[in-house]
């Protein structure tokens, strides 16, 4: 896991999350933050493993790590987050020295984790996401925009 590790201590993924963290100090819904970032990361990990997939837990975490890393730029200027994430995530992945085949599962899944219906790692990694979300908890679901489909009611994983 040192690629992620790297990913993790580094000075421009910081800055983004602080970034993130600013603009959402005082947001009502789910936040997108570390901790969502590593429930994504263990539960996409999980299905990974049931469904026997050849993805190490290395790309998982990447993956997770930065698959909102880019909503900053939502905020600030209306970009869509998943085409932000997808650039910022371009530069990290090769300087924390991830092939060229692990940057393009990572990649892929990024750009893809709105909305797929694929049958492979990135509809695992879009159920992860959406399966992150405490939904049956939410002090703020008479407010939510997200539909009675995306949302999650119960324990899964």
């Amino acid at each position: 896991m040192d690629k992620v590790n790297y990913i993790l201590k580094s000075l421009k993924y910081n800055e983004c999350l602080t970034k993130i963290r600013t603009y959402e100090a005082d947001r009502i819904f789910c936040k997108h933050d570390l901790d969502h970032f590593l429930d994504v990361a263990r539960i996409a990990n999980i299905m990974v493993l049931e469904e026997k997939l050849d993805i190490s837990k290395e790309i998982v975490y990447a993956t997770a790590l930065l698959h909102d890393i880019g909503r900053f730029k939502q905020y600030e200027d209306g970009t869509p987050h998943h085409e932000a994430s997808y650039k910022i995530a371009e530069e990290l992945l090769k300087e924390a020295g991830f092939d060229e085949r692990e940057q393009n599962i990572v990649l892929e899944a990024i750009i893809k984790h709105r909305n797929s219906d694929e049958n492979n790692f990135n509809k695992i990694f879009y159920r992860s996401d959406k399966l992150s979300r405490d939904c049956y908890n939410c002090k703020a679901t008479l407010l939510c925009n997200w539909n009675e489909e995306k949302r999650n009611m119960k324990i899964t994983y």
